[in-house]
């Protein structure tokens, strides 16, 4: 009997791993999750008037294996912007080494949390491929997370591929996008599925992602919700970055489910 005892209770601690909620790794008390973390120190680079200036570095970046991705500022200029840096010297030390390997000339250290819209500013929406309200910032995170995707509308989509990680095209539009906020999420959009709070489509507020595919185990794409049921996201790797909704036909039948990280 005594040894019968501890085997009935593996049983039920394997059972209960492997009930579907242990997939979903919820919120921790400093409002990130398991898998979420804020993003250090950057290494931000260029103000160029032309995007395919931005491209050129982007993708020598990545040539060598570095994650780096372009935006446009505030001031319609695009800047390069990588890294995950622990402190402001970790961060100007390896952007002195990029200087020397020639790949950099000048460079900007960006704070840990630094925001590329301030509070109450309003965003410029660049070449839109669909309508989209201007609204102002709702002074959360996720009303900053939004605007930030919407200055993203018409700029082709050309970093992440088969460069650095296989398959990011949208996926890696939405870490882009989390990175300038702030926060560090999962490269692959399932990744991203697995973590955060799960919210239903009544539920969603600006900033959050959704998920689409044939199933909860097979979600292929993401976006980040800009509120009146409309969303931005990367199509393919090569296309524009637009704005869609969810009532589309193909969105609607492949809608998975909405995740919230902030």
């Amino acid at each position: 009997m005594k040894r019968i005892v501890p085997i009935i209770w593996l049983l039920c601690c394997l059972l209960v791993c492997a009930a579907p909620g242990c997939a979903t790794q919820h919120r921790l008390a400093d409002g990130t999750s398991r898998g979420i973390t804020r993003v250090g120190h950057s290494i931000q680079v260029g103000a160029f008037r032309e995007v395919k200036n931005a491209e050129r570095l982007t993708a020598r970046l990545q040539e060598k294996g570095i994650e780096a991705f372009y935006f446009r500022k505030d001031d319609g200029l695009y800047a390069v912007r990588f890294g995950d840096f622990p402190s402001r010297e970790a961060a100007r030390q390896e952007a002195r080494k990029l200087v020397k390997e020639r790949l950099l000339t000048f460079f900007f250290i960006a704070s840990p949390r630094e925001q590329v819209l301030k509070q109450g500013q309003r965003t410029e929406i660049h070449k839109p491929s669909a309508p989209v309200s201007v609204k102002k910032p709702s002074g959360d995170m996720g009303g900053v997370a939004a605007r930030t995707a919407e200055r993203f509308v018409g700029i082709p989509y050309r970093w992440g591929g088969d460069t650095v990680v296989e398959g990011m095209d949208c996926s890696g539009f939405v870490r882009a996008v989390y990175n300038l906020c702030g926060v560090n999420i999962p490269r692959t959009s399932r990744e991203q599925f697995r973590v955060g709070e799960g919210v239903g489509r009544a539920d969603l507020q600006d900033g959050d992602l959704v998920f689409f595919g044939s199933s909860e185990e097979s979600i292929n794409h993401v976006g980040i919700y800009v509120g009146a049921g409309k969303f931005v996201h990367a199509p393919r790797r090569g296309e524009e970055i637009r704005v869609s909704a969810l009532d589309e036909t193909y969105f609607a039948k492949r809608f998975m489910g909405g995740r919230r990280y902030f």
